[in-house]
């Protein structure tokens, strides 16, 4: 089996984190959202999307990015399978067309802003969270950088900030909620000059989709991308191709994800990475000071750090324990084969004596 660096990464975040958390998750792992009845949604409308990234290149403008690499006039990039970084919070990807191959599927990716997100149940101090406006959005101020919002998004999509030594954050798509709040759209749906993308309320973007798929039945597959998927997400898609041909998942179901991440990644095997953790929650927390009361930063910490010592302590108790008994094992063993080698010794003497 493969090991890639995300999944190491990915997993030391999880035993860290399950060491902190430990089988009785904080409030946030139980407290499963149920979506708002207002809240907005974008609809990629697959067909109409050309693969120009100038939805990239909005995103990159509006959160202020760092430039990439290449100009985003260069298509060039669409000859691999990118996914999201810290520093790309959507991507687009070009994919085969097996039932037109002169007309390739160009599709967007980034972060789908689940219903009832696992990242946030994951997310023991509540660093993410779901709005009532749809947008699942990040605060930093609390985040301990434990990664475990990494572990448990099933359409992998959180990225960390490996280069930032001080201060990492996690980094995705907000849904341009800042724009959101004050009444405009996101900027990749404003940038977007074939339409690709529809932004609305969640139920009237349900039935635009609703709609083309009637009026169309021979252009798409008759299913909504998102509408179920984990529980439903705001990030909506309609495909003329099956969606596993556009390398999107069809295996997840509808069951929302907390459900299925809650219990199984709490109990992840906690001793590795332990302290890193828990010392860099502390730095995390008594540095940053925005947004957060004092209060709840102390209440996070002491907890932490009460789970934490706990199962530190247990954990070097028995390690002293199988350390002290397996000491008594060699120091027993020496003992005996020195009184072993002593009687030997003493018996060749004797048998010299005997022959003199």
């Amino acid at each position: 089996m493969s090991l890639t660096r995300r999944k190491f990464l990915g997993w030391m975040g999880a035993a860290g984190a399950g060491a902190v958390i430990g089988k009785n998750a904080a409030a946030s792992t139980t407290e499963h959202f149920k979506g708002y009845p207002n809240s907005f949604a974008i609809l990629h409308d697959i067909t109409l999307c050309v693969g120009c990234r100038s939805c990239e290149a909005a995103c990159n403008k509006v959160n202020e990015l760092p430039p990439p690499d290449r100009p985003f006039t260069d298509l060039s990039v669409l000859d691999e399978k990118r996914r999201t970084t810290a520093k790309a919070y959507t991507v687009v990807n070009r994919f085969k067309n097996r039932k037109v191959p002169q007309q390739p599927v160009f599709v967007k990716k980034q972060c789908n802003h689940c219903l009832e997100p696992a990242c946030a149940s994951a997310c023991f101090v509540r660093a993410l969270r779901k709005t009532p406006e749809g947008p699942v959005v990040y605060d930093p101020s609390v985040c301990v950088g434990c990664r475990y919002c990494m572990v448990a998004c099933p359409f992998d999509i959180p990225a960390y900030e490996y280069d930032n030594a001080l201060s990492p954050k996690i980094m995705k798509c907000t849904m341009c909620y800042p724009r959101i709040l004050k009444g405009r759209l996101p900027g990749c749906v404003e940038a977007c000059p074939r339409e690709a993308l529809t932004f609305g309320k969640r139920s009237d973007v349900l039935e635009i989709a609703r709609q083309r798929i009637r009026e169309n039945p021979g252009r798409y597959v008759n299913h909504i991308y998102g509408e179920t998927e984990m529980g439903g997400t705001s990030w909506l898609y309609i495909s003329g191709v099956p969606y596993k041909e556009t390398g999107m998942r069809e295996d997840l179901g509808v069951t929302p994800a907390p459900e299925l991440t809650s219990g199984a990644l709490s109990v992840v095997p906690m001793v590795v990475g332990l302290w890193p953790v828990l010392l860099t929650g502390i730095y995390a927390i008594t540095q940053r000071k925005e947004k957060v009361s004092a209060e709840e930063k102390a209440a996070a910490v002491a907890e932490a750090v009460e789970k934490s010592e706990a199962q530190a302590c247990h954990v070097l108790s028995e390690a002293l324990d199988k350390a002290h008994k397996d000491a008594l094992k060699e120091k027993e063993a020496a003992v005996h084969q020195a009184v072993k080698k002593a009687l030997a010794e003493a018996a060749g003497s004797k048998a010299e004596e005997a022959a003199h």
